[in-house]
């Protein structure tokens, strides 16, 4: 209930500031993602923040400008960056985005509606992620790329939606389900083989050598994931400062909730600074904020590949433990995420610090206050929600929690001013004829 109702009263503090920053943060990450290689089967990147999903293996590639003509649009041809070792299908990605791009996700074709076709010269080529001329190595499959395909730089690509008519129908959902039937062999994979399946080449050996060299192979790669961070350091920096800063911009159901957890602190005795400190950030950073940051497309009409979401974590683990009063102390077997940010954490957690010490000193929100703000973001809002639905689902909370709930409000002096008791009993007798005291 406390998530719904700061959702709400948050929505236009997004929307006018955090909003900006958080989006900037998700396209700085999935550009640097797309710069590399980035492996279809197993979703690992050459260019991540998550070790665990990084690209281990180096990939030959080069970057290519594909001359992209969408069919029946006109003869203006869209330039597209793409990448030798790109399968079809992310190529198709690449391209829709760019030549999409003024287009919320949801309006913009799927990969699944276009084809792909190269014109080297006079005859065209449909190109696909798997099809005859896919490279097989013993019972292994390798999903079709550029460079598969030997397309080169600045070669033209036509982009086509596929038609629905009834032949068209049936023969690309006969190549659909062959390239189905042919993705869903398990024998199939684009830059690296998963794991897994290496055991029948190698020995199983298994052994303590092994696992010092992996950890070896993960400090080397710990120096890609240290750049990939320096890249996407001030976009960080300005989401934390966003979502951080104290002052005018703190919305008011922030202060309002914030003043009532010290009051309650106040009146439970014995409470110290620490456990207001959970209590603060488990009700809006964790609660909120880091539900956000991980999940971008609740608030933007984006995508959010596996790979992004694998970066994206590393971020929110980050300012979980900003958000924390215990110290990490930090080893050689410390976990990746932790020894990426060992540096800026402590400033980090001084500016959780300074900002609930920032609203605590900030002038009071008065119930009146609070009350005309949350009539006008119900005003706002009167059309987006259903009010009848809420109310049902609060009544269901409250009729659980009835005698409770009574109890409570027959020692609350507000409450009392209001006859909040006789107004829930009436509710209740009209409800459920519960037996009140009228």
């Amino acid at each position: 209930m406390l998530c719904n109702w700061m959702s709400i009263c948050l929505y236009q503090f997004l929307k006018d500031s955090a909003g900006e920053p958080l989006y900037k943060l998700f396209r700085a990450i999935k550009h640097q993602i797309e710069k590399g290689p980035v492996d279809a089967r197993v979703k690992k990147a050459k260019y991540t923040l998550n070790d665990t999903g990084l690209l281990g293996d180096d990939v030959e590639y080069s970057v290519l400008t594909l001359q992209v003509l969408v069919h029946g649009e006109g003869p203006d041809v869209t330039p597209v960056k793409a990448l030798s070792c790109d399968t079809v299908s992310q190529v198709k990605e690449k391209i829709i985005e760019q030549v999409y791009r003024n287009l919320p996700y949801s309006q913009r074709p799927k990969v699944d509606s276009v084809t792909l076709e190269w014109r080297p010269g006079s005859t065209g080529q449909i190109l696909s992620d798997l099809d005859l001329t896919s490279q097989k190595e013993g019972r292994w499959r390798r999903i079709n790329t550029l460079a598969h395909y030997n397309v080169r730089d600045n070669a033209t690509l036509v982009l086509s939606r596929v038609l629905h008519t009834q032949q068209n129908y049936d023969q690309n959902h006969e190549n659909h389900e062959e390239r189905n039937a042919l993705l869903e062999d398990d024998k199939v994979f684009h830059l690296v083989r998963p794991a897994e399946e290496l055991d029948e080449i190698k020995s199983k050996r298994g052994s303590i050598k092994d696992k010092s060299m992996t950890k070896a192979i993960t400090e080397i790669y710990l120096t890609r994931l240290l750049s990939v961070k320096g890249t996407l350091q001030q976009f960080v920096d300005d989401f934390f400062r966003s979502v951080l800063c104290s002052g005018a911009v703190v919305p008011p159901a922030v202060k309002y909730f914030f003043d009532f957890l010290d009051e309650q602190a106040l009146k439970h005795n014995n409470v110290d600074e620490e456990t207001i400190h959970i209590w603060k950030t488990n009700s809006l950073p964790l609660r909120f904020w880091v539900n956000i940051l991980k999940n971008p497309h609740f608030i933007f009409d984006v995508h959010v590949t596996e790979v992004v979401d694998a970066a994206l974590s590393v971020i929110a683990q980050t300012f979980m433990d900003a958000c924390t009063k215990s110290e990490h102390k930090l080893s050689r077997d410390s976990p990746s995420n932790k020894l990426l940010y060992a540096k800026e954490i402590s400033t980090y957690k001084k500016m959780v610090d300074d900002y609930y010490k920032g609203i605590r000193q900030m002038v009071s929100v008065s119930d009146q206050d609070m009350n005309t703000h949350l009539a006008e973001v119900s005003r706002a809002h009167t059309d987006k929600l259903n009010t009848q639905v809420a109310l049902h689902q609060l009544y269901q909370y409250a009729s659980k929690y009835y005698d409770g709930i009574i109890a409570s409000l027959d020692e609350d002096p507000a409450a009392q001013s209001k006859q909040l008791t006789l107004r829930l009993q009436q509710i209740a007798a009209a409800l459920e004829n519960k037996v009140t005291d009228l």
